[in-house]
């Protein structure tokens, strides 16, 4: 796994951006992520839906990577930690989550994050809210029209479609505006929105090798 990068600075602080649909914020040395969806490939199998469980070991992995590399802290998610509750794959992240008792735990509730109180035990998170400001950002899932400082999101699931000759290819992205800066969904086993992204922003779209601005 090849971790490419590209640093931005936003409200006097740094952040790094990978093609490994993550974040890490220098200042703080935090690891930012959004939209990991824990558990919905043992949901789709737990309803009928044959998928393997690779799929979410792949995401663990690719994790895994990104703390050896970037050596952080702490760990953010901006939403949607969970994808419908409790079941064997949470589990398997918190057993995986041991392996790093240094780090500190964020999460940013999404809507997908229905926590009862037994679940919230299970996690062991260092925080837990709607959202999560420092000086003048937010950290929040889903953009909000009258807040005033500048917001970290996730929730879309970004994606921007380039045209070739041979074919339409569609690519994950990072999106930055004046007031916003929305995270690619982490997890591969998610969809891609190109039509309800920020108007006037930067895009910055990732393969697997590469990160670069649109």
């Amino acid at each position: 796994m090849k971790v490419s990068t590209k640093i931005i600075k936003i409200k006097k602080q740094s952040f790094v951006m990978t093609n490994q649909r993550a974040l890490f914020w220098e200042n703080e040395k935090a690891l930012v992520l959004s939209d990991l969806h824990i558990g919905k490939t043992a949901h789709f199998r737990k309803n009928g839906i044959a998928l393997a469980n690779q799929v979410f070991e792949n995401d663990l992995q690719r994790l895994s990577v990104l703390i050896e590399y970037f050596q952080p802290e702490k760990f953010i998610v901006v939403g949607d930690l969970l994808h419908a509750g409790d079941n064997s794959e949470v589990a398997e992240f918190c057993a995986w989550k041991d392996q790093f008792p240094h780090l500190e735990f964020y999460l940013v509730e999404g809507n997908h994050d229905r926590i009862s109180k037994a679940l919230d035990k299970k996690l062991c998170l260092h925080f837990k809210a709607e959202k999560y400001e420092f000086e003048d950002l937010v950290f929040i899932h889903d953009y909000q029209k009258k807040q005033e400082k500048f917001q970290i999101t996730g929730h879309i699931h970004p994606g921007y479609v380039i045209n070739s000759p041979v074919k339409r290819i569609k690519l994950p992205c990072f999106v930055v505006t004046d007031d916003q800066l929305l995270l690619p969904a982490f997890s591969e086993f998610t969809g891609l929105d190109t039509k309800n992204l920020p108007k006037k922003g930067k895009f910055y779209v990732f393969t697997d090798a590469e990160i670069y601005e649109i």
